[in-house]
């Protein structure tokens, strides 16, 4: 089989690979062979169907297989022999003359391919880029500190209604027309009720003044239109929820109030440990340190994005647009051509940025050991596991999910990208001059939007 490779340009070419029969009869061959022991033709015997019965039914469609397994075969070796830094994948090429395999005996086929750019990195002390730092004011550090004291604050059992906001336990009755207790209605004793969700303003005033051994009277669905809060509140199921109608009565059995944690030192050790936090400006001081700690992620997408949109700018790499887009639709059959002529621009900085990421990778020789890919795939496991209020994973069980995750080729994929990106990203800055800078909340949220 030969191949061989014209350069139309810089950035495309056409690969060309010839077949004769040399490259192909002899596997065409024996698959025709293997088809003739197997094949369950009527009118003949397993094994003793004719050949030339075999190579008219099956010949054509076999040689087309083997010769298309062929091409797939030669062309990835042939890219990685010669050490092509190519983008996309080789498309048949448009000028591609028709091929016909019932006559033909040796084929020509083409192949676009389009070539990354040629370029260098080089970065100074003398290019500038900012690193944005968030500046907690006064609100936001109160509004930290009253978070806290809610986390860490508990039910207070009191004697009467006074904010409508407090959690009830009561014994709930079903009511008929007459507002007398439903023969086989629903019943819930001792059941759970938060007055600071009930829907209905003027039903939260029936409770109000109400203590101990109080009854109300009230029509639940609409105090709680939600029907899942009915089926948790009575312990039914969601379908009898939604048929639930009319009055229910509550005996209030006991009252709670929600009471926040007074900030003192009792809290401070309680969030931070015994004696580590011993006044109120130590505190204030530990939580502006935790703010910041919180939005290092947020700092470190920003100056990612600035320095993805600087490194664009400055190298202004040229890209073969017309093969991309035409790869672009030949692997992603749910866009359309227009989606792809409107979401190009974007690809184009991604794809821009993908080829600088893996220059200063190569160039610098750069690394990821086993032992990041676990850290980053337990850190990314913890925080899914924060945003469903899990705080705290044991470290043996978050290794288990880690390895599970880093097992996986697509997510491993993944997470080998992002870490060749921070080692990239980190050069970058160690590279140019980052000049810190502060600013408030209101700011750091503009830059995202």
């Amino acid at each position: 089989m030969e191949i061989t490779l014209n350069k139309t340009d810089d950035l495309n070419g056409v690969i060309n690979v010839n077949v004769t029969p040399d490259d192909y009869q002899e596997k065409v061959d024996k698959v025709l062979k293997d088809y003739r022991k197997k094949a369950n033709i009527p009118g003949f015997r397993p094994g003793k169907v004719p050949m030339g019965y075999v190579k008219k039914m099956y010949g054509k469609a076999i040689l087309v297989d083997e010769i298309n397994k062929m091409l797939s075969e030669s062309l990835v070796d042939y890219l990685k022999k010669e050490e092509l830094n190519i983008l996309g994948e080789p498309l048949p090429s448009q000028d591609s003359e028709s091929i016909d395999f019932d006559n033909q005996k040796e084929f020509d086929f083409k192949f676009d391919v389009a070539f990354a750019p040629e370029f260098e990195v080089k970065l100074s002390k003398r290019e500038k880029l900012n690193y944005y730092v968030l500046k907690p004011d006064e609100k936001l550090i109160d509004d930290t500190i009253n978070n806290y004291a809610y986390q860490n604050g508990e039910n207070v059992p009191v004697d009467e209604i006074t904010e409508k906001e407090e959690t009830l336990k009561g014994d709930i009755v079903q009511l008929d027309a007459d507002n007398n207790p439903l023969e086989d209605g629903i019943k819930k004793e001792n059941g759970l009720m938060s007055l600071q969700v009930m829907k209905d303003e003027d039903i939260k005033k029936q409770f109000e003044g109400k203590k101990v051994g109080d009854t109300v009277d009230f029509d639940l669905k609409k105090a709680y239109p939600n029907d899942t809060e009915i089926a948790s509140l009575l312990e039914i199921s969601k379908e009898d929820a939604a048929k639930v109608e009319g009055n229910f009565r509550i005996t209030i059995n006991e009252i709670n109030k929600f009471t926040p944690a007074e900030v003192n030192q009792e809290l401070y050790d309680k969030i931070y440990g015994e004696g580590t936090v011993t006044s109120d400006e130590q505190f204030r001081e530990k939580i502006v340190e935790e703010i910041k700690e919180n939005f290092k992620y947020q700092s470190e997408y920003k100056f990612m994005l600035d320095a993805k949109e600087k490194l664009i700018k400055k190298l202004d790499l040229d890209l073969p647009d017309e093969f991309l887009k035409r790869w672009l639709d030949a692997t992603n059959k749910e866009l359309t051509k227009e989606q792809i002529e409107e979401e190009y621009d974007k690809f184009k900085e991604d794809m821009q940025w993908q080829l600088i990421v893996d220059k200063i990778y190569k160039d610098n020789d750069f690394k990821v050991e086993e032992s990041e890919v676990i850290d980053y795939a337990k850190e990314s496991t913890r925080q899914q596991f924060m945003q469903y209020g899990l705080s705290y994973i044991p470290d043996e069980q978050l290794e288990n999910y880690a390895k599970e995750i880093a097992g996986k080729p697509e997510e491993r994929r993944k997470i080998l990208d992002k870490l060749a990106e921070n080692k990239a990203v980190e050069f970058i800055k160690e590279s140019v001059k980052v000049e810190e800078k502060e600013v408030s909340l209101d700011e750091f949220n503009n830059f995202f939007k």
